[in-house]
């Protein structure tokens, strides 16, 4: 998996924007998340090519296309077609955009998209409540793409998809609390109940993260950011369970390491400098 982000910052936008994960980066490092710029650096990152002229992303890949930013973001506007174009280009990846911004979709789509738009190109809008859920997703669902996806995330309310999945228009659902400074709680029944909904419809459903806190039996847990993964796989929320191979491993150190806030579990990477 490749992550392209051709431009970075964003201006919140709902809820779930509250505790923004980006600006929470950005803040660690001087910077202002709200501040908005073309990353010249990665910006022709699908097309780039090595010396022997093959390109830098290899055929097959996956591609999550703007996680610091938003890529329907109106500042973005004079952006877009050249991405679009490179999307285009590169029919042999595939590239997941996501978005809160649903409203702007259909005015931000290129015009050969077409009638089911790029094959190459999945659609997925973020709900981190109910009230967004039916704000958005019939937005997605009437807009023509090929695919189309669910993020529930930040998972901070308990969530009703059952009318949106029975359109058999959702080919999956991505659930995540909330983790950086976010504190809001996600709830194991708010999970349970949307994997059964996914399960009823047989969409599949990858519990990502618990979040920073995670709430099961009336008992409220805290969960550092280096555990969170491995504590949704150990949940069997995830339809079909996710394998247990694909997951980091954890360290004894990991409970201590003064990066745990922002790590995603140990790859041996060198950075905690133990």
């Amino acid at each position: 998996m490749f992550t392209w982000n051709p431009w970075h910052g964003c201006r919140k936008f709902s809820e779930g924007c509250e505790n923004c994960y980006m600006y929470y980066l950005d803040k660690t490092r001087g910077n202002d998340g709200s501040k908005i710029y073309k990353v010249k650096t990665n910006f022709y990152l699908p097309v780039a090519r090595s010396r022997d002229k093959a390109y830098k992303v290899p055929a097959g890949t996956q591609v999550h296309v703007c996680l610091t930013s938003d890529f329907f973001l109106e500042e973005a506007d004079k952006w877009r077609e050249e991405c679009w174009q490179m999307m285009k280009t590169r029919q042999d990846l595939e590239f997941f955009l996501i978005t809160k911004r649903a409203n702007r979709i259909r005015e931000c789509l290129p015009p050969d998209w077409g009638d089911s738009g790029y094959p190459n190109v999945t659609l997925t809008i973020t709900a981190e409540n109910q009230k967004r859920a039916d704000e958005r997703i019939p937005i997605l669902l009437a807009v023509p793409a090929a695919h189309k996806g669910v993020m529930v995330a930040p998972f901070i309310a308990p969530v009703n998809l059952e009318t949106y999945l029975a359109s058999a228009k959702i080919e999956f659902v991505y659930a995540d609390g909330e983790n950086y400074e976010g504190t809001r709680p996600l709830h194991y029944e708010w999970v349970k109940s949307l994997s059964e909904q996914c399960a009823r419809h047989k969409v599949p459903f990858e519990f990502f993260g618990t979040g920073n806190v995670f709430v099961k039996d009336g008992r409220e847990y805290h969960i550092c950011k280096a555990y969170q993964r491995i504590q949704a796989a150990r949940s069997n929320l995830s339809f079909p369970p996710s394998d247990p191979a694909t997951l980091p491993r954890m360290n004894p150190r990991c409970a201590t390491c003064p990066r745990n806030a922002q790590c995603n579990g140990c790859r041996n990477c060198g950075k905690c400098k133990f």
